[in-house]
């Protein structure tokens, strides 16, 4: 790995591209007129591990028989910026998809980041969240340990062991040690339990299996699953393929998202 002579003050290279279009500063780049359904809830996202949660818990108050909870799906696709129209980052002032709408208030409500999306559903529907403090506050316990524990699998793992110009050594091996402290740490949690939170499925298993039950089925950065042995994690693996069976994980999976343009 080449070294870098890290200068005193960081320059942005303007001419330097990048898959996401990503910059130094924050705000809309351009006028952007966002479509807007018929029903109550509007949703701008796209299926990665982020957008699927919003989905799968979407499709599970479907599937729950919560006729309020209708929606309307729009692609918003990352790689040509459309995050950074307007209309977008009036909903999400940070640029990131999953945002949503909620029109059933007296005043449209805004909705960002995807494990706000899913509580704000979760309290507002009455499913998928326990009621008692205790459930409660366990749920929440993994909720924010998947916001908070992700970007290294993301971020790190990902990024550099399958989207990365260059296969570098030293990152992939920080990164892989860190992954698999988390797959680890799930696998002991999961040895005696159904779901995140015990015998009850709730928006801790809807945030979690995106990111590392897809990633233990093998369904993320290419041949990662078997670059970090996730056949080893046995309870891990039963929970992702039991999460994977659900009628509503499968439709999540599935969805149009309709385009903007």
């Amino acid at each position: 790995m080449s070294n870098y002579d890290v200068p005193n003050v960081w320059k942005w290279n303007k001419e330097e591209k990048n898959a996401f279009g990503n910059q130094p500063i924050a705000g809309s780049r351009f006028e952007q007129k966002l479509p807007v359904g018929k029903e109550p809830l509007q949703v701008y996202s796209l299926g990665t591990p982020n957008g699927q949660k919003v989905a799968i818990m979407l499709e599970e108050l479907n599937e729950a028989g919560v006729k309020e909870a209708t929606y309307d799906l729009y692609k918003i696709h990352i790689g040509e910026g459309d995050q950074f129209g307007s209309d977008f980052v009036d909903i999400n002032p940070n640029s990131k998809i999953p945002a949503m709408v909620d029109y059933s208030q007296d005043k449209p409500l805004r909705v960002f980041e995807s494990a706000n999306i899913l509580l704000h559903l979760a309290e507002k529907f009455n499913h998928f969240a326990p009621t008692n403090l205790a459930g409660k506050t366990e749920m929440m316990n993994w909720l924010f340990w998947q916001i908070g524990s992700a970007p290294y699998v993301g971020g790190g793992f990902g990024h550099f062991y399958n989207y990365a110009p260059t296969k570098q050594e030293y990152p992939i091996n920080r990164f892989t040690m860190e992954t698999k402290r988390q797959l680890d740490l799930l696998d002991k949690h999961l040895a005696d339990k159904d779901y995140i939170n015990g015998d009850e499925y709730t928006i801790a298993d809807m945030a979690i299996w995106p990111w590392y039950g897809r990633l233990v089925q093998g369904s993320l950065y290419g041949d990662a699953a078997e670059f970090l042995k996730a056949n080893d994690y046995t309870n891990l693996m039963d929970w992702a393929n039991r999460i994977g069976d659900r009628p509503a994980v499968k439709r999540a999976l599935e969805l149009e998202y309709k385009d903007i343009k």
